[in-house]
């Protein structure tokens, strides 16, 4: 059995995943097509568009935004001192990682500002057509919105071991500890010191325990959802690996997540 096979033992009506290396889908299970809501792993698609949107210049790290003293690169490192919802800030921006979704909406105010379209348009023509996501959609926030498949997110898993719309150095960027050092909560994990987040991508770091394999590099970066979902991208072991449910985040979940996720390295890292 594959270890994406662990997928029909979880405590959940509906599972599908895919294991992706650099030249797409390795293994898989499930309907790949189940079109789902993907909560906060939406932020990881809004972050690319950004990143393509700073290769553009329409936007700029270090330009005004959000709180007073905050940039779009501490909205996109979540080191704005937005609240995880709410307008007022409960930090000083830099001082600590409060995850915030207001912080993404914020920052998709000033990108649809920047580039005169909605989100969602410059989401679409930005990143999802030129990678032929073509069932995948911002139906609201910024921050938890979209809905996508395995095989949408296989595409840009796929984009995020080789890029092809922004430049290698542009991701790695993106995917380096910003306001190193900081710590904080991952909601539903718990604190940590320091929390390491990259430009919208989750670093893993050296957090423990955590919702990726234990075994995995520090360099692991991705994002989990509310919704039961997640995507981990190991750029050391050359692999990713996309997994969407039916059941909304819990205890339940870490735990299955780490094991499936550890079971994916070991049998894709030697063949």
């Amino acid at each position: 059995m594959s270890a994406l096979g662990a997928l029909a033992s979880w405590p959940v009506e509906r599972a599908t995943g895919a294991v992706v290396g650099p030249d797409g889908s390795l293994d898989s299970a499930g309907d790949t097509g189940w079109t789902t809501r993907i909560a906060s792993v939406t932020k990881l698609l809004v972050a690319y568009a950004c990143l393509v949107a700073l290769e553009e210049a329409t936007l700029a790290l270090d330009q005004a935004a959000g709180p007073p003293g905050s940039t779009v690169r501490h909205l996109l490192a979540h080191a704005s001192g937005l609240p995880f919802e709410g307008s007022e800030p409960i930090a000083r921006p830099g001082e600590r990682r409060i995850y915030s979704n207001t912080g993404f909406e914020r920052l998709g105010e000033m990108l649809a500002s920047a580039a005169d379209m909605s989100v969602a348009t410059y989401l679409a023509e930005a990143v999802l057509s030129p990678l032929g996501m073509g069932h995948t959609e911002l139906r609201g926030s910024p921050a938890k919105d979209g809905w996508s498949t395995i095989d949408d997110l296989v595409r840009f898993a796929t984009e995020l071991l080789e890029p092809t719309l922004v430049a290698p150095a542009t991701l790695d960027e993106a995917t380096t500890e910003q306001f190193p050092g900081i710590a904080g909560v991952v909601p539903g994990l718990g604190s940590y010191d320091p929390n390491p987040w990259g430009l919208g991508f989750e670093l893993k770091g050296h957090k423990s325990p955590h919702w990726t394999a234990p075994e995995g590099s520090p360099r692991t970066f991705g994002h989990f959802g509310g919704s039961g979902t997640f995507l981990w991208v190991d750029p050391d072991a050359r692999l990713a690996c996309v997994v969407l449910t039916d059941r909304d985040f819990g205890d339940w979940a870490p735990p299955l997540w780490s094991s499936l996720s550890s079971s994916v390295l070991t049998e894709h890292s030697q063949s």
